[in-house]
């Protein structure tokens, strides 16, 4: 998977090399791989709705560790 968007090419679907990094530089990192995504941030623990959403990176953070990424960002 790459980022990009060319012919051809596979956009990006999960991030595991940001866990465990701030939040915002997650943020900053998704979206320059995927500028079409929205991506909420929201702390571990947080009630979501279910179901998927191609357009959507849920972006899972630790209140307690200075906001660092908890889970896998992935698509959905």
């Amino acid at each position: 998977m790459s980022g990009g968007g060319g012919y051809g090419e596979q956009q990006k679907t999960s991030w595991p090399e940001l866990v465990g990094s701030p939040g915002h530089y997650a943020h900053d990192m998704i979206h320059k791989d995927r500028p079409d995504v929205q991506i909420p941030v929201l702390v571990v623990g947080t009630k979501v709705p279910p179901g998927f959403d191609d357009k959507r990176v849920r972006l899972f953070v630790h209140q307690d560790y200075n906001l660092k990424v908890a889970l896998t960002p992935v698509v959905g």
